[in-house]
């Protein structure tokens, strides 16, 4: 099974690029955030047609929005609203035919200015991720069952490069949002809460250099390659054994005259 994520800001203005992905790469779910479009205008039907015609959508005009893209059957779609807001931020549903919960998560940028007393988005930020870590051990024992063997994956743009070599610069980026030590410090609680596996790393070396995301501001992203690793797929330990490899695709971020900021990420397993 092949799981993928991207932020694609604005499905609609890339859609020809996304289904280019979907024909080369063929994951059974493709994971996407900043649709930035209202359910009622999202391209069901052109996806549809490609063989992911179950869907699980959760949009607003211009802003956020996330979406699961599946040929394989979804079941118990679910919209979770975060810190306060609905802001289309994190939705799951549950891959029926493996018994995998599966959640889409676009954790808020944070703004520009790591302090929470003078930028509210920084405080909506570290508030989100505060309320996941409290709220995933209540999702893995919902239902009953035994915790230990509960299957689920969260994917999606979480907005922070927890590790040294997730970055261009650790030491110049300590002080910029997305790599703060209050950010790491709370993505990694966020982590430990249920023990998740970060799959990208356990097959990625953390002291070899992974990047997800360039800026727009650099028109030679690839040569300056001030990159970060905002784009993640974590699993719960039951599934760490079923983990087959991982590919971060690079090329992406300059595959198109208009391409997306972030590039696909994804994790191939035989659950």
């Amino acid at each position: 099974m092949r799981i993928a994520t991207w932020n694609i800001n604005s499905v609609r203005l890339r859609l020809d690029l996304v289904l280019s992905f979907l024909e080369s790469y063929q994951p059974d779910v493709l994971c996407l955030q900043e649709t930035k479009t209202p359910d009622e205008f999202f391209p069901a039907a052109a996806f549809a047609e490609k063989g992911y015609g179950f869907q699980h959508i959760q949009g607003m005009k211009s802003y956020n929005g996330v979406a699961i893209l599946s040929r394989l059957p979804l079941t118990a779609p679910l919209t979770h609203d975060r810190a306060g807001k609905q802001d289309c931020r994190h939705i799951s549903a549950t891959l029926a035919d493996h018994d995998i919960d599966l959640h889409c998560l676009y954790i808020p940028a944070g703004g520009d200015e790591p302090d929470t007393t003078i930028n509210e988005k920084f405080a909506h930020k570290l508030a989100f991720v505060d309320e996941l870590t409290a709220w995933w051990p209540q999702a893995l024992t919902s239902g009953g069952g035994d915790a230990k063997s509960r299957r689920m994956i969260a994917v999606g743009d979480f907005n922070i490069a927890p590790l040294e070599h997730d970055v261009w610069s650790h030491k110049q980026l300590l002080k910029v949002v997305s790599h703060t030590p209050i950010e790491v410090e709370k993505l990694g609680a966020m982590q430990r809460s249920i023990g998740w596996v970060d799959a990208v790393r356990h097959f990625v070396p953390a002291d070899q250099k992974l990047y997800s995301w360039w800026s727009y501001r650099a028109k030679d992203w690839d040569s300056a390659d001030r990159g970060r690793r905002l784009d993640h797929i974590w699993v719960t330990p039951a599934l760490e054994g079923t983990l087959k490899a991982t590919e971060t695709l690079r090329a992406w971020r300059g595959i198109d005259a208009k391409p997306s900021d972030h590039v696909p990420v994804i994790v191939d397993l035989e659950p």
